[in-house]
């Protein structure tokens, strides 16, 4: 075999080589794209499921709060009972009136006779 024709069949296979590899290099940089975008959601999808355990551990602390607030038969019952009682302190505020009238009538009447015993 003759030294050209050597150069030939080494030119032909480094060519065909060059192809190869810069259809390799076409395909990998699709696919480096798609790596890149596949970490991205990754990274994306680890966050969401953060927020969300979070969440879930925010609501389930309001849920058992909620647990021990009265429901709406208890608060009805808890506001029939305010009313009462504050009828009853009405009641108890009139009641105390003529005591309180005594009592400074009496004051006025001790004030009085201190004042003429002083003079």
């Amino acid at each position: 075999m003759p030294a050209t024709e050597i150069a030939l069949y080494c030119g032909l296979v480094l060519s065909v080589i060059g192809i190869f590899g810069h259809v390799k290099f076409w395909l990998n940089s699709g696919e480096k794209e798609l790596t890149k975008d596949v970490a991205a959601l990754k990274r994306d999808t680890e966050a969401h499921e953060t927020k969300l355990i979070s969440l879930d551990r925010r609501v389930q602390s309001v849920e058992s709060d909620m647990k021990h607030l009265p429901d709406r038969e208890s608060q009805h019952r808890l506001e029939l009972a305010l009313e009462k009682v504050n009828g009853r302190l009405d009641t108890l505020n009139e009641t105390l009136k003529p005591i309180k009238a005594n009592g400074e009538a009496m004051n006025e009447l001790l004030l009085e006779r201190a004042k003429k015993v002083n003079d």
